[in-house]
């Protein structure tokens, strides 16, 4: 089961989300949502905290937090799946054979982090290499030799 904890560049692209979605007025007042993410924010730089358990945020940051959350995908899936060919992590999307099974029962804190460790492995097709795999073309196979064209 993955962990429940938020990590600080969540709580810092959820501030971004609501500073470009309610600007402030004057430059100095923030907006409740952006207000109740920069005060949390502020108490993990203080505390040297990477991560926060979703539990101890403040209701109305948990708030704006979810709301922030609700604008962003809710699966890596990529639609080639490789657990249902038997591996243990899927080669489409980097999720393991049981975060791809339960998927639907994780709450948004415990996705979060699943994304959180996909991204930085970086090695689900995902993220670029099924592209950089497409775009390499056929490995194997005659290659199309070049036919002259006449000139007239």
């Amino acid at each position: 089961m993955p962990s429940s904890r938020i990590h600080i560049t969540d709580i810092e692209a959820a501030i971004n989300h609501w500073r470009e979605r309610v600007p402030s007025p004057d430059g100095f007042t923030l907006a409740p949502a952006t207000r109740a993410l920069a005060k949390l924010y502020a108490l993990m730089v203080y505390r040297h905290a990477d991560e926060i358990e979703e539990a101890d945020f403040p209701a109305d940051a948990l708030a704006a937090w979810q709301g922030w959350y609700e604008t962003t995908p809710d699966t890596p899936c990529i639609a080639i799946c490789s657990t249902s060919q038997g591996d243990d992590h899927c080669k489409g999307c980097g999720r393991s054979f049981d975060e791809v099974q339960h998927w639907l029962a994780y709450t948004p804190a415990e996705k979060r982090s699943v994304w959180r460790r996909i991204t930085l492995e970086h090695s689900a097709w995902r993220f670029n290499r099924y592209a950089e795999r497409a775009a390499e073309g056929p490995s194997q196979g005659p290659q199309p030799v070049p036919v002259p064209v006449p000139q007239a």
